[in-house]
């Protein structure tokens, strides 16, 4: 394939990230929740159609600010645990490859907090990866061919059940039996509360502030996209760049603000060795799909982040709560009383909360 599709989509500066991305910004592609859900539900992949994204409202914007303000050093240390065994793990060959889009500004701030910290400029691509379709092997191809001798290291936010990783490491050995190139699949991640990875920040289930909103504190792109209407076989997989939510894009603000606690964890970040992946949240979930009679895996999501999309994006039917005096749990309530969402205490799971998808079938 050819190595120069690369085109610049989103608002953060390419300093910070390239986005690996098809532009179809000009291709209607959203359904509302409803609709969406019993699409998906009825086989439709769900990366072949968008949800609608919005201005956020006030309270969406005021709880963003809250969250920030509350676990901004938090995160600023656990960036700086993450970036530090990447450093040593890796060290000056280090490509860094976030997955888009939640994966995307946990990659800048831990090539900021490196820069900052070691004085060194690291390439960083955010690229797809979609569950039941692997990684963008186009975009993977890219970043060998502009990085012989790089060493991939990839990025995201955090883990629920799993799936992500399991993708990852399928992916990564289908690249070597087809190009005979061994990546690393171990998946960096800032909370790790499912057990899936050994290279984490923390693995408590914890609330990263940009899991408050979407492409509006995630430099204005989309989740990704892979319409075989719209991507061709030698394309990247596809997103779009919603520049009509200029005025409400946080995304830059929310970096800045997160590097600008650096200076006070740098004595904190020390490198950690990780514990080993023993995917046990993935029973977690199995044992709750036995006790609420879920049959689609797909219908549960653990997890914080997990859950917070799930009551922004899909049609929710319940909300599982290990603690409801958690502090991590703010705008999980708020968005269960604004949506009308029935909440159940289910303390013995890793997870701070658990977001269930209604089964639409019926409705």
């Amino acid at each position: 394939m050819s190595t120069d599709l690369y085109t610049k989509i989103g608002s953060y500066s390419e300093e910070d990230v390239k986005f690996l991305l098809k532009d179809l910004s000009h291709v209607q592609l959203e359904g509302s929740a409803e609709s969406r859900e019993k699409r998906i539900q009825s086989g439709e992949h769900y990366s072949e159609s968008l949800p609608i994204e919005y201005h956020p409202p006030q309270e969406y914007i005021e709880l963003f600010y809250q969250t920030l303000h509350d676990y901004k050093k938090t995160v600023a240390y656990y960036v700086g645990v993450v970036a530090e065994q990447i450093y040593r793990n890796k060290g000056k060959e280090t490509v860094l490859v976030s997955l888009a889009r939640a994966g995307t500004p946990i990659g800048i701030l831990i090539r900021r907090y490196l820069h900052w910290k070691y004085g060194i400029s690291l390439p960083h691509y955010s690229v797809s990866i979609i569950r039941g379709r692997g990684l963008d092997y186009n975009a993977i191809k890219y970043i060998l061919a502009h990085h012989p001798e790089g060493k991939i290291q990839f990025i995201d936010g955090w883990t629920g059940k799993g799936a992500i990783s399991i993708e990852l490491t399928k992916s990564v050995r289908d690249i070597q039996e087809q190009y005979g190139v061994e990546l690393d699949d171990t998946l960096a991640v800032l909370a790790d509360p499912g057990h899936c990875t050994t290279l984490y920040g923390t693995r408590d289930d914890f609330i990263i502030p940009s899991a408050c909103l979407n492409s509006t504190v995630s430099g204005l792109v989309s989740r990704t996209v892979l319409n075989q209407s719209y991507i061709g076989p030698d394309d990247f997989h596809g997103a779009k760049y919603y520049r009509e939510l200029e005025s409400s894009d946080l995304s830059n603000e929310f970096l800045d603000i997160i590097a600008g606690e650096f200076v006070r964890i740098e004595e904190e970040a020390i490198p950690k060795t990780g514990e080993d992946a023993s995917f046990s949240g993935l029973e977690t979930v199995k044992r709750m799909m036995a006790d609420f009679q879920i049959n689609d895996i797909n219908l549960v999501k653990p997890g914080v982040g997990e859950t917070t999309r799930v009551l922004l994006r899909r049609v929710p039917w319940k909300v599982l709560i290990k603690d409801m005096d958690s502090p991590y749990l703010k705008h999980i309530l708020m968005l269960c009383e604004e949506k009308n969402i029935e909440i159940l205490a289910y303390p013995d799971m890793e997870y701070t909360c658990c977001g269930l998808i209604k089964n639409v079938g019926d409705v």
